[in-house]
């Protein structure tokens, strides 16, 4: 059913994806599943932290991460070097979306922030996912689901997690 789809759908855009782990990776997937060209950005050595997610694996390689970054061309980049930062931009300035779920204020800290790359790519689409937002009292917190779930009162209708 999404084969048809990816053909047509969004053939001609670029997304340029610094997502990891879950939230992201899985709006990201989506994207590539409809024909978007995906490139993935991860670690050097480590990559993706989903990467390591067992069990299940096929052949060494963790179930998850094949499932939410189907369709993805994955690029290693130090991004705490100028190079890595520097390739970071040119792959940009090419991009039609950047999709990035770093803490707050992390892609500033690369020169990768929206405000850094719209002067060469007025058009760029930046979608920046966070758990709490861009600012206010929890900008800076991390939010992974479960602790979202705790803060928000989900968790108590859930019980307990053992």
């Amino acid at each position: 059913m999404f084969k048809n789809l990816s053909n047509r759908a969004l053939q001609n855009i670029k997304i340029l994806d610094f997502s990891r782990v879950v939230a992201a990776p899985v709006s990201s997937q989506i994207l590539g599943d409809l024909g978007a060209e995906v490139w993935k950005i991860e670690r050097p050595g480590t990559g993706d932290e989903s990467r390591s997610y067992v069990p299940p694996t096929i052949n060494g390689q963790s179930c998850y991460f094949a499932c939410v970054n189907r369709n993805k061309k994955s690029i290693a980049l130090n991004l705490n070097n100028e190079e890595g930062q520097s390739i970071a931009r040119k792959l940009a300035k090419k991009s039609d979306v950047l999709l990035e779920n770093f803490k707050t204020g992390n892609m500033k800290k690369f020169g990768l922030d929206y405000d850094s790359l719209r002067e060469e790519n007025g058009s760029l689409i930046y979608c920046s996912v966070t758990g709490y937002g861009s600012y206010g009292p929890y900008a800076n917190d991390p939010g992974y689901d479960v602790i979202l779930e705790g803060v928000g009162g989900f968790m108590k209708n859930t019980g307990l997690a053992f």
